[in-house]
């Protein structure tokens, strides 16, 4: 059975966040080995309350935060220097488990979540080991992904392209990259792996072909480490059909419908290369569906789900474990830092 994170208590109901930093900054040997254990920490009681007590703790922690880059492809506000909201996708939509940014060459090696506000249904943020799932995957869907790799494209309209109102569509490029010199973004997409592909209407294709599997850099454990749940065209329908049989409600199976209606649409009207974001093997040929489901099952066998708390913060090895996001009603503040 999937275990669940490494969990330390406030020993009083007055701790503050400043309680928060001495506690890890005290036990901090033993906190680093049990991340690299666990690949999770979780503190609760410690009565953060703001982005800016998010970011107080964090930078007491950990100097070396990234400054906002961010090229992932969940939707984003900054809320201080260094915070961010997790994400701005509809509550409705479940984000499949996955490592932060794992088609980059230079992923986040560590993140820090903190609840400020729980929904009051759902919205719990699940976790993985993907230690776990490379281990768990059948040999052949190992091999068959390892040997003939994968490639991801994603596309980005240009700056003059009004912003979608499609909660499904990707920032354009000059919010992703917060530039339009060109020169910038191609120095970013070299140290990234990534290939940059400038269209006739101004818009912007990314692509890469990054591994599946990458081993942890402290401890030589495989990792699964990929995308290929996130970005795959089944993706909604999967997840949704994968919910609605946890939650088990009306509610869960209409949006398990809608879904399915979604996955339909986008693979009758829109051309692989030209959806938002596809997945195929490294040469461009189609995946096939049972093996992405198989990942898909394999993840989900392995992941952890608890309700958030207010004020918890939670720590996360991208570089062994994956999160998520289930669906939620009701407000709702979720924040990251990650380096």
């Amino acid at each position: 059975m999937p275990t669940a994170p490494f969990a330390i208590q406030a020993l009083t109901d007055a701790s503050r966040p400043a309680d928060l930093v001495r506690t890890i900054q005290d036990r901090h040997v033993e906190l680093e080995q049990a991340l690299l254990r666990h690949g999770v920490l979780r503190f609760r009681g410690f009565a953060l309350r703001t982005p800016q007590d998010v970011e107080d703790v964090v930078l007491a922690l950990d100097p070396n935060l990234a400054s906002g880059e961010y090229l992932g492809t969940s939707p984003r506000n900054a809320l201080t220097k260094h915070v961010h909201s997790a994400s701005e996708l509809p509550g409705y939509y479940p984000i499949p488990l996955h490592c932060e940014m794992s088609f980059l060459a230079h992923p986040p090696t560590r993140l820090y979540f903190s609840c400020l506000q729980p929904s009051s249904w759902g919205g719990e943020t699940p976790l993985c080991d993907f230690r776990l799932v490379w281990r768990d995957l059948n040999p052949d869907v190992r091999s068959r992904l390892q040997t003939r790799g994968i490639r991801i494209v994603r596309n980005y309209a240009g700056p003059k392209t009004p912003r979608s109102l499609d909660p499904f569509a990707l920032k354009r490029w000059d919010d992703l990259f917060g530039t339009t010199d060109r020169d910038a973004i191609a120095a970013t997409c070299a140290r990234e792996a990534l290939t940059a592909e400038w269209l006739d209407d101004d818009a912007l294709r990314l692509t890469c072909t990054p591994p599946v599997v990458r081993s942890h850099p402290e401890t030589g454990e495989p990792v699964y480490f990929s995308h290929l749940q996130v970005f795959e065209v089944h993706t909604p329908e999967a997840e949704l059909r994968r919910v609605s049989r946890l939650r088990q409600t009306l509610h869960a199976r209409l949006w398990y419908l809608a879904g399915r209606a979604v996955t339909t649409w986008t693979r009758r009207t829109k051309a692989p290369h030209r959806r938002a974001m596809d997945v195929t093997h490294a040469d461009g040929s189609q995946i096939a569906l049972s093996d992405v489901e198989h990942v898909r099952d394999v993840i989900w066998q392995h992941q952890v789900v608890a309700p958030w708390q207010l004020g918890d913060f939670v720590v996360i090895d991208n570089r062994s474990t994956a999160h998520g996001r289930l669906p939620y009603s009701g407000p709702r503040q979720v924040v990251i830092a990650w380096r």
